[in-house]
């Protein structure tokens, strides 16, 4: 459900207002509204002028704090930085003890003092990292040439001899050799080859650069250049720099190790700056949401905002014994401009379906909050369309410890849904996909047959969850009718598909056809034409009946011969929507259906169809692949029912979130 909410205003002297933020908003949970701009018919109130000198320093302070609590250890091992957590969590309850002691100006002072530790370590860091850089740079230049046995420094100063480094394609390299057999004046050393080039340096002499250097860019070759920068061979090259880089690597871990160990050495002192600078902080934001006045010699505050009635009761008897300060509440929508946050509170059974709902859209103020329904409606559904005892009660069993450990809503919905399933799979008699073991209490999907007049013979599920359907269709039409009264659309209450004349034609047709397929005899004819006929018109009508309701000149924008063209079409629509969004309920009995038809493959497979023994691996096998797919399939399914068939009829979910400051 939906809990009902207050919308109130605080007024005190100014210089209680952070003493009312710490003793009472601390306390509640309370959404502010900007005053200003919440309050329109008052007059003479302004903005606070303040700056937050606070909210410069709050990111500095969460940076120094994480580096305390062990969150930015960058060179620390799993287990050290495992053990700095545990000492952080310590520190942060030690850090809010001490935060009752801190002043203010000596946070910031605290914090400015780790600031300037952290950017010279900072400095030092980015200075080595583009050492670093360019080092690892000149080890991935030069590491394609490890075949290459000369000492670096010597190639690149060659005088009479050009060289250059490279790469070309591999499909190339043949066409080079094939050139190389015929021109003695160039020579390639080959020293690197994998998939895609083959890396290599040639040879020629300077009189012959130019013919040579168009050659070898025909045949795509890459040049590389080479810095005159490495001590000895290739191979001594790449250990001198592997060994740099390493070695520039611990200098980066041991300064930030430097600099854990230098902030912990006071971490209760940094831990209490940062909850006084955040606390601070937080105040003057609220202090950005008051509107201020001047009466007389004094400046009073207000404060506004939604809270839950219960708390706001409790509020308003407290602040009603502080003689600086009252409270009033605002019951008129038309003094405010918010409209009331929307916070869902549910029982826990129930409260993980809410994941369903907020993935549509979170439920406005006024609206009916469907989480019981979908609790209810997809438990069953899902249990109808995959019954199987044995099945059932592992999804249960599964998805309880996956919740129990995890927290993970969908985990409790699975395990609700594997109860429900545990329970139809009772009622059709099945046990991981044997028919023959348990009796069916009701009766066995694929067996049973009913006959219905004009249609013949026809699985007894399917009617059965066609009837379901139609009344689940009624039902989310008088929840529809229900949201329109609550926002005062009392138009689309009254004529709109799925209001009141959707409620009665669509009533009809399913009065009709129980009566028909059940061989009672039909009302009569003028009957007929009351129950089909006027809520048709009535909903071809709506707009213009809507326009006199609201006491509004009715108006066709069209002309009177492109409405009734238009309302034709519509009302053909309509009707084809209501059959095919009841047919579309056949698929709980064919998934019904279709889990025996599975689970007897599997059971011919493992040559168990007969009541025998059969493969106990392809048995488990088989369960478990039936099981995981058609239990994805099958949730996929009923959320697509839940979400097209009944949320599209009475659900807006534009709701916003109740969001407390603190």
């Amino acid at each position: 459900m939906i809990e009902k909410m207050e919308f109130l205003s605080i007024i005190g002297p100014r210089d209680q207002l952070d003493r009312v933020t710490e003793k009472y908003l601390g306390k509640y949970e309370i959404q502010l509204e900007n005053t200003v701009g919440e309050l329109k018919n008052l007059k003479n109130i302004v903005p606070s002028s303040e700056s937050n000198p606070y909210r410069e320093w709050i990111g500095r302070a969460q940076e120094a704090a994480a580096i305390v609590e062990g969150r930015s250890g960058a060179g620390a091992s799993e287990k050290k930085a495992a053990s700095a957590g545990r000492a952080g969590t310590k520190g942060a309850s030690a850090g809010r003890e001490a935060a009752q002691n801190l002043s203010p100006e000596a946070a910031v002072e605290t914090v400015r003092w780790a600031d300037q530790l952290m950017e010279e370590a900072k400095r030092e860091k980015t200075r080595l990292q583009t050492e670093l850089k360019k080092q690892q740079g000149l080890l991935e230049a030069v590491r394609p040439y490890l075949e290459l046995h000369f000492e670096l420094s010597r190639i690149l100063h060659f005088k009479y001899v050009r060289f250059r480094f490279g790469r070309l394609p591999v499909g190339y390299y043949q066409k080079l050799k094939e050139y190389l057999q015929e021109d003695d004046c160039t020579i390639f050393e080959k020293c690197r080859v994998d998939e895609s080039y083959v890396w290599g340096i040639y040879f020629v002499p300077v009189s012959e650069a130019k013919k040579a250097d168009a050659i070898y860019a025909s045949m795509h070759f890459e040049r590389i250049y080479i810095e005159d920068a490495y001590p000895g061979t290739v191979d001594e090259a790449c250990r001198a720099l592997e060994q740099e880089i390493e070695a520039l690597e611990g200098q980066i871990r041991q300064l930030d190790d430097d600099l854990a160990a230098r902030l912990k050495e006071d971490a209760d002192r940094l831990l209490a700056a940062r909850a006084v600078i955040e606390r601070q902080s937080s105040r003057f934001d609220i202090r950005r949401l008051a509107a201020f006045t001047r009466s007389k010699n004094e400046t009073f505050f207000i404060l506004c905002g939604w809270m839950a009635k219960k708390d706001a009761v409790r509020l308003g008897k407290e602040l009603e014994a502080d003689p600086e300060l009252f409270v009033t509440l605002e019951e008129n929508p038309d003094r405010r401009t918010s409209v009331p946050p929307t916070r869902l509170k549910n029982p826990a059974l129930i409260r993980p379906f809410e994941m369903f709902v907020r993935m549509y859209g979170l439920p406005n103020y006024n609206e009916f909050d469907p989480t019981l329904f979908v609790a209810l409606t997809y438990s069953i559904i899902f249990g109808a369309m995959f019954g199987d005892v044995g099945q059932g009660l592992c999804l249960a069993l599964g998805g309880f410890l996956l919740y129990r450990f995890k927290k993970a809503n969908l985990a409790a919905i699975l395990s609700c849904c594997g109860i429900f399933s545990t329970l139809f799979g009772f009622l059709y008699g099945s046990l991981f996909g044997f028919e023959d073991v348990l009796p069916a209490l009701w009766l066995r999907p694929t067996e049973a047959m009913t006959n219905l007049p004009f249609i013949g013979r026809l699985n007894t599920v399917f009617v059965v969850t066609i009837a379901i359907g139609m009344g689940l269709i009624l039902l989310t039409m008088i929840f529809s009718i229900i949201n329109a009264v609550r926002s005062k659309e009392y138009g689309k209450a009254l004529f709109d598909t799925n209001g009141v004349a959707g409620l009665v034609f669509y009533g009809a047709v399913v009065l009709v056809v129980v009566l028909f397929m059940t061989g009672n005899p039909l009302p009569a004819a003028i009957a007929l034409v009351v129950l089909f006929v006027v809520p048709l018109l009535v909903i071809a009508c709506k707009e213009p009946l809507t326009q006199l309701l609201e006491k509004r000149k009715a108006h066709l924008e069209e002309g009177p011969v492109m409405f009734v063209v238009q309302s034709f079409f519509e009302l053909f629509e309509v009707c084809l929507s209501y059959f095919s969004n009841t047919l579309s309920f056949v698929r709980i009995g064919a998934f019904a259906v279709s889990h025996a038809a599975m689970m007897g493959v599997v059971l011919m497979l493992a040559g168990a169809e007969n009541g025998g023994t059969g493969n106990l691996v392809v048995i488990i096998l088989g369960n478990i692949i039936v099981c995981g797919m058609e239990g994805l399939v099958v949730g996929i399914q009923v959320l697509r029912l839940e979400y097209y068939e009944f949320f599209s009829r009475f659900y807006k979910g534009d709701g916003r979130e109740f969001k407390p400051y603190m």
